[in-house]
């Protein structure tokens, strides 16, 4: 428990009731040690490197299937995704990075996705839905690949047959100052101040439901349709916290 407790020293994980403090402890232990250690180092390297910081994480259902789906800059985008919340997620991964040895071996023990290079097929789709099943949280890119101008790209059809294959609420996310810090044109990492926002759920209950019967083109378009409206939710949002209560 000595971790679970230095953590919460140098991370500021909510002190609270002895109740709520349980629930924490619970959340870390969720944590294997291999996922820990990553997520402790991302917290600080980037704290040095980029100054990071996060805006509304309690949109993030603490438990359960979640789908969070954010805009994609960098390859610093996941673990920025990820560090701010005291909940394990589950990344995808390139099918090929898992032949290394210790690569595979990290990424088995972080239980990333393995997909292939479209970033698709029948077993990534089944892995990812297996996941959100045994009630994880798992991120997901909407425009399939990193950005080539900084810009937010459109949505790709898959993140909808995602959604409508599972009950998981999505949350949209959206990055900021990655793709400066280390887009495509960077070749090493700068010193740039990087963010992320958490966007409200979203639950897609009409659209969800109206699939199980629609014709197959019909089908088809839905799937999009639901990318076209993340993609709409995580432009709407801004590097700020949004308040709930105003005084």
């Amino acid at each position: 428990m000595q971790f679970l407790h230095q953590a919460r020293r140098n991370f500021g994980a909510p002190g609270g009731t002895p109740a709520m403090r349980q629930t924490e402890d619970r959340r870390y232990w969720e944590m294997n040690i291999s996922y820990w250690m990553g997520w402790s180092l991302f917290r600080v390297s980037y704290s040095v490197l980029f100054g990071w910081r996060a805006y509304n994480r309690e949109r993030v259902p603490p438990e359960g299937p979640a789908i969070l789906a954010s805009n994609h800059a960098s390859f610093v985008d996941p673990p920025l995704v990820g560090i701010p919340l005291k909940r394990p997620l589950n990344f995808l991964a390139r099918d090929t990075l898992f032949r290394f040895p210790g690569v595979g071996a990290t990424l088995r023990s972080w239980q990333a996705v393995p997909v292939d290079r479209e970033g698709g097929g029948g077993a990534g789709l089944k892995a990812i839905l297996d996941r959100l099943l045994q009630g994880g949280a798992i991120l997901l890119f909407p425009e399939g690949t990193r950005t080539h101008d900084g810009r937010l790209q459109p949505a790709r059809s898959g993140i909808g047959l995602v959604v409508i294959k599972s009950n998981a609420p999505v949350i949209p996310v959206r990055v900021f100052g990655t793709y400066e810090a280390f887009g495509r044109h960077v070749r090493f990492p700068r010193r740039h101040r990087i963010s992320v926002k958490y966007g409200e759920p979203m639950l897609f209950a009409d659209l969800r439901a109206e699939a199980k019967s629609c014709s197959k083109p019909r089908l088809k378009a839905i799937y999009q349709q639901i990318g076209n409206e993340i993609m709409a939710a995580i432009a709407k949002l801004e590097p700020c916290q949004d308040k709930s209560v105003f005084p």
